[in-house]
């Protein structure tokens, strides 16, 4: 599948890893559920510290757009649900690492509580 990355000068510059916008051909689009921070063999939190859960959510994340049929290059739109926006760097980096250029499109959002008393949540738009 091939993105075309959308960026205009008339809006400000992504200030992590996404792009603007992104385009995606006719395909199968899925809407992948948020995923969070719980091992799948235990059904428990992988953790209590934050980046061990980002790590987690973003691995079972990855497993649900394998089953699905899709890669990480598939991802068209990622949306971030953090319980403390001062992680959001933490979060930055890894997604950094985790997704490939070019980055999809994202949106970060800070909430007051997750399931499980989860810190960190991800969901995700896939094309494939």
């Amino acid at each position: 599948m091939s993105k075309q990355i959308i960026h205009t000068s008339q809006a400000p510059a992504a200030v992590g890893p996404y792009s603007q916008a992104v385009a995606a051909p006719a395909g199968k689009i899925v809407f992948l559920s948020g995923q969070i921070g719980l091992v799948p063999e235990t059904g428990l939190m992988v953790s209590e510290a934050f980046e061990p859960q980002v790590r987690q959510a973003f691995a079972n994340m990855k497993a649900v757009i394998e089953a699905a049929g899709g890669r990480l290059e598939n991802i068209v739109k990622l949306t971030l649900f953090l319980t403390d926006l001062k992680q959001f760097p933490v979060a930055n980096s890894i997604m950094a690492e985790l997704i490939p250029e070019p980055f999809p499109a994202r949106s970060t959002v800070g909430v007051s509580s997750l399931p499980k008393d989860a810190q960190f949540e991800v969901e995700a738009i896939i094309v494939i």
